[in-house]
């Protein structure tokens, strides 16, 4: 028996609740509103601002989400105009932590990533442009 025969949820079962959970803190748009949530609370378009290219819409539909599984607290200030402050919970704080040890990670290792993605294009570029061109490689392999 494993550990992970032991959990009462399993994120590779269909049905399982935990699956929605790890879309919303994995996606492109909720990892990085738990990042930025990381370093404080924040107004709504503060957070905006933080996280560069997110539209009002998603990043309204990211929060709700957030907010449903327990991750952010929103707080709304009964003043005129009305003030909404976001800020992680203490669930959320620890899922956002081990997220961005893995942004550091992927930060930190760029180099090398970007020098697979130059070796992966330029070999599938060559591999195209002998498909392209049948019998060009027995050309050239021919030509003295």
């Amino acid at each position: 028996m494993t550990d992970a025969d032991d959990l009462a949820y399993d994120v590779f079962a269909r049905a399982c609740p935990s699956r929605g959970t790890l879309e919303h803190v994995t996606g492109r748009w909720g990892s990085l509103t738990l990042g930025a949530l990381h370093d404080g609370t924040f107004r709504f378009n503060e957070l905006r601002r933080r996280v560069d290219g997110v539209s009002e819409k998603m990043l309204s539909q990211t929060l709700h989400a957030l907010e449903r599984d327990g991750l952010v607290h929103r707080e709304a200030q009964p003043t005129n105009p009305p003030r909404v402050d976001y800020r992680l919970t203490p669930l959320g704080r620890e899922v956002a932590e081990r997220l961005l040890g893995l942004i550091h990670l992927v930060e930190g290792r760029m180099d090398q990533v970007l020098a697979a993605r130059e070796r992966y294009d330029a070999e599938r570029a060559e591999a195209t442009g002998a498909a392209e061109a049948p019998g060009a490689a027995e050309a050239a392999a021919v030509t003295p």
